[in-house]
């Protein structure tokens, strides 16, 4: 039995080693904003999957490294998790799949012997709930497991873990799950240590003298992230398995790095993603295996700055915990956006927000946080509907569009939250709004005199001399070319 994959996809990984995560419905509005339709969760965040009902965005849930011996041992246990983290989120919540623990093998050795159990346990659940077809269950693993890598044609599981690894194929082709592959050319490119020149590494053209070519197979490289895929379908063919497809659960590159890691850089980072997105949606496979396309998670969505070992580590993320990109990627032919879209983030008062707390927040947006707050004056596009609400919203989102690129964050005391729906309305348009290009609005300060009062409501507003409201353009990307 074999599962087919229709189309390949772009998903996001999503951890939760930050110190300062947005909400889980913030999250996932960042999520729906860049029109991610795939998410992984590294466990089963009750938050998260109460936040993701009803938007159709699939979901792979985790069973964390530390729950795996408990799970392994008591079939009891795993149905107590299916129901608990699977069956109490059907069907609102759209959960396909559930990666139980993470590289395993070569990350908690000792438990090893437990990991096909644990995933037989969980399918037997799944099977008496009815949810087998809708929820499949994999392992990620890392390249680790491979002894050698290259050339692909050659490459076979470490034989250390033979009997694991065939139980686990066995595992995956019974039940037609796919096997979950952790690729990271990065560390490929930094551990072969000058062994492979960098434009491999970051799906860049490669000069006729630096082609890589596999001797056995004469099959042509362009990039090891196809490499690493096909060691890993060779792998498996070494033990006489075949179609089992791969899903990439990982992959991706640091932006920042210490002074030992001069590749970490968000150039890198953003030529890494940027034809790691377009390789994916061009809905092609390897060189090995050219019909199977090859679905991918990025890693990561929001740095972790929790995580152990050097900086690189912790600085994974596309984005910063207060939506803005870290860096510019480009839009794919599915029109996913990872980087600035027509579509837009803003930042707007809560509805349920205490009235004094929203005062002293748009008191602060307007007087220290330099808000552009001319368009809420009495006349302007602005101040209907005269609420607090409104005039708050329009200040809290100049502020938030104005600093979020340098780390300003939407939150004004707990009174603020993030949206996707463009809060423009008739003739007042909301910086970043994609009706900021057509608008044509530009007004100098020195059209009015200071302001005094706000509404009837007696708030001063203090608005900077250098204040200019000009509506922020927000500029479709080019998708990169060939």
């Amino acid at each position: 039995m074999t599962v087919k994959i229709p189309g390949a996809f772009v998903g996001v990984n999503v951890g939760f080693g930050s110190t300062s995560l947005p909400a889980a419905e913030d999250v996932v509005t960042i999520l729906k904003a860049h029109q991610f339709t795939h998410v992984r969760l590294f466990d089963a965040d009750r938050r998260m999957l109460n936040a993701l009902a009803n938007t159709g965005i699939e979901v792979m849930v985790g069973v964390t490294n530390g729950e795996l011996l408990g799970i392994g041992e008591s079939p009891s246990l795993a149905a107590a998790w299916i129901n608990k983290n699977v069956g109490a989120y059907l069907p609102a919540t759209n959960i396909t799949a559930i990666a139980v623990g993470s590289e395993v093998l070569t990350t908690i050795p000792h438990v090893a012997s437990v990991l096909v159990p644990a995933m037989s346990y969980l399918h037997r659940a799944l099977v008496a709930s009815n949810l087998n077809f809708q929820v499949k269950i994999s392992s990620p693993q890392s390249m680790d497991v491979i002894s050698r890598s290259f050339p692909p044609s050659t490459a076979t599981f470490n034989s250390t873990w033979n009997s694991t690894i065939y139980q686990f194929l066995q595992f995956l082709k019974n039940t037609g799950s796919f096997y979950m592959l952790n690729a990271y050319p990065y560390y490929g490119y930094v551990s072969g240590d000058g062994i492979f020149p960098i434009e491999y590494a970051l799906f860049q053209q490669l000069s006729p003298t630096k082609q890589i070519v596999d001797p056995n197979t004469v099959f042509r490289y362009t990039s090891m992230f196809d490499a690493m895929v096909d060691a890993a379908y060779y792998s498996m063919g070494a033990l006489n398995f075949s179609g089992i497809p791969i899903i990439v659960t990982e992959s991706g590159w640091p932006w920042l790095g210490g002074v030992n890691e001069p590749d970490a850089t968000a150039e890198n980072a953003e030529t890494y993603n940027s034809n790691l997105i377009r390789r994916v949606v061009n809905n092609t496979g390897t060189p090995g295996w050219p019909s199977l396309p090859v679905s991918t998670y990025i890693y990561e969505l929001f740095n972790e700055d929790k995580r152990r070992g050097p900086t690189s580590e912790k600085n994974w993320g596309m984005f910063y915990t207060n939506g803005s990109a870290v860096y510019t990627l480009s839009l794919t032919s599915l029109d996913m956006v990872t980087g600035n879209s027509s579509q837009g983030v803003f930042c707007i008062a809560k509805h349920d927000a205490d009235s004094k707390s929203l005062e002293t927040g748009l008191d602060w947006a307007c007087g220290q946080g330099k808000a552009n707050c001319l368009s809420i004056q009495v006349g302007r596009p602005c101040y209907e509907p005269d609420t607090l609400q409104n005039h708050a919203s329009f200040a809290y989102n100049d502020y938030y569009q104005r600093t979020k690129s340098s780390g300003g964050t939407c939150d004004f005391g707990g009174t603020a939250m993030i949206t996707s729906a463009d809060p423009s309305h008739g003739s007042c348009v909301f910086t970043g709004s994609s009706r900021s290009e057509m608008s044509g609005i530009s007004t100098p300060f020195s059209a009015f005199g200071p302001v005094s009062t706000l509404s009837a409501r007696g708030t001063t507003l203090q608005v900077p001399d250098a204040a200019v409201l000009i509506p922020a353009i927000l500029a479709m990307f080019q998708i990169l070319s060939s």
